[in-house]
This record gives C-alpha cells, sequence and structure tokens, in this order.
C-alpha cells in the first residue's frame, strides 16, 4: 500500500486512517483572549460615557457582552467537531464527534458499503450489520465522492 494512492487518508503499515475535522483558524483559547479584550474596550467606552451621564449604555454594554461571549462559546464548542475513520485489522471503526459528544460505531470490512447520499451534495453512507453512519461533513461536498471512492478501494484492499 503506497500513500500515493490516498488523498485524504495516512497509511501507517496495514493502518489507514482518515481525520476529516473542521476548518477553523482561531482555537478556543484565541477566542477567548479576543473576547476577554473586546470585553474591556467595550466596557472601558461604556463606562467613560456613563461617567459623562450616559446611563444606558452600561446595560447595553453587558447585554452585548453577554450576547457576544453566548456566540463565541457556541462557535468553540464545535471547533473541535471532527471525525475519525480508522480502518485496522479488518475492521472499520468511525468516531464522530461533535458539540463534546462522542458517537462511536464499529463494522466488519468485508460487510460495509460505502454509498453516497440520495442527493449529489448529500453525505457518504457507511452501511453495514444493520448500521448506518454519515461522514463526509468537514470535506467539501464536491470531494465527497473522491473520499468514497477511497474508502472503498481501501476496504477492497483489506
Amino acid at each position: 500500500m503506497t500513500n500515493l494512492v490516498f488523498r485524504f487518508a495516512t497509511v501507517q503499515g496495514r493502518n489507514i486512517q482518515w481525520f476529516l475535522r473542521r476548518n477553523c483558524s482561531v482555537t478556543p483559547a484565541q477566542l477567548a483572549s479576543v473576547y476577554l479584550s473586546l470585553c474591556l474596550v467595550s466596557l472601558a467606552i461604556s463606562c467613560f460615557f456613563w461617567m459623562q451621564g450616559a446611563t444606558l449604555v452600561l446595560p447595553f454594554a453587558f447585554l452585548e457582552m453577554l450576547m457576544l461571549g453566548v456566540a463565541f462559546f457556541v462557535y468553540a464548542r464545535h471547533a473541535t467537531d471532527g471525525e475519525l475513520i480508522v480502518l485496522q485489522d479488518g475492521r472499520l471503526l468511525v468516531e464522530l464527534e461533535c458539540g463534546g459528544k462522542l458517537e462511536r460505531s464499529e463494522f466488519l470490512g468485508n460487510w460495509v458499503r460505502v454509498e453516497p447520499g440520495a442527493y449529489d451534495k448529500s453525505l457518504i453512507e457507511l452501511t453495514g450489520q444493520g448500521k448506518t453512519v454519515r461522514v463526509g461533513r468537514f470535506v467539501r461536498p464536491e470531494l465527497r465522492p473522491a473520499l468514497a471512492r477511497e474508502i472503498r478501494l481501501a476496504l477492497r484492499m483489506v
């Protein structure tokens, strides 16, 4: 097995691994520091205007900081979402992480069907032993057929 065959996978010996993640340019720690600096700036400006007599500026600044904090929290919670697909020793292991929840499915490699979804841009369905898992959320829709072909090829090589 050569690594030249696979575009999305990492090959280590007889193990093939696909690690598909969201493309996040800001880590949760960086986001927290940006949020704190925005809060300090907003608080300083609102305190200045509050001292000038604009009493409603401060409550609205707190409301703004609260809503921005909620939005950043939702973003940070999903920043580490991803899909891990591992083909090892004839078994296909699929782990889906979404919002801190981990869903794990295991299939016998010989019994897995890899099918594109009902629509052109839908997710890839891995079906076997009465279970179905959809993968490919973090791959552009036009690249999902190539990922499906790659998984099929790897399953045939086992």
